[in-house]
Parts: C-alpha cells; sequence; structure tokens
C-alpha cells in the first residue's frame, strides 16, 4: 500500500425495487472513512470506450475519491512524495460497479485509470 491511500470496500444493498450504494455517509460519521477534509466538488466522468486512460497527474493540497458507478476500470497510483514512508511506490486497484470500491487518494499521489468497459462512469 501507499501511506494515506485507502482502498475502501463498499456494500451494496439490494432488493427488488434495485440497489443502493453508499460511497460516504458525514451525517453521522463526521469523518468519512478516516479522512478528514473540506468538501470540493463532485463530478461524473463517462469513457464510453473501454481503453480510454485518464492519467497521470497528482494535487499538492486536493484529496481525491474515485468511485466506478458504472462498468469497470483500473487505477494506478505512485507516490510521489518525498518526505513519505512509501516514496515510489506503486499500486494498481481494479475497481467496478459490482464490486465497489472507494478508492481515496492523498495530495502528491500521481494517479490515473483506465476503462476496462464501455461506457464506464466514475465519480
Amino acid at each position: 500500500m501507499i501511506e494515506n491511500v485507502q482502498v475502501i470496500d463498499l456494500v451494496t444493498h439490494e432488493d427488488d425495487r434495485g440497489y443502493l450504494t453508499e460511497i460516504a455517509r458525514h451525517i453521522d460519521d463526521p469523518e468519512p472513512h478516516g479522512v478528514v477534509h473540506q468538501f470540493g466538488q463532485v463530478y461524473l466522468v463517462g469513457n464510453p470506450c473501454r481503453g480510454i486512460i485518464r492519467a497521470f497527474h497528482r494535487h499538492s493540497e486536493l484529496w481525491d475519491w474515485f468511485f466506478i458507478s458504472h462498468g469497470s476500470a483500473k487505477f494506478v497510483l505512485r507516490d510521489d512524495r518525498p518526505d513519505s514512508s512509501t516514496y515510489e511506490e506503486m499500486i494498481t486497484v481494479i475497481t467496478s460497479s459490482r464490486t465497489p470500491k472507494l478508492i481515496v487518494v492523498p495530495p502528491g499521489v500521481l494517479h490515473g485509470w483506465m476503462s476496462l468497459e464501455d461506457d464506464t462512469q466514475m465519480i
């Protein structure tokens, strides 16, 4: 693993109406998944075809939270923080709407992802 990166298995609740996957909750969990930070934005990214790559970049202050809501994707993360105990470590995470995970990426960690299916959507 990479210091401060979290890959959190999420639970999907299904019934005859469909399904619900809770990504983050702040109402009764003031530190969702143990990460404290200020809310900035939420966006939806859609890749129409498998194999589209969106990589690599890092943020100096922003924490990213990634969740695949439709399809599947491969994420690659590399620690680019010289003062980190996991400097230059790299991990790969495969996630999908069928195996939901929340990937929490701290500032200074290079990251990117590739869609593994057509019409993959990432929140």
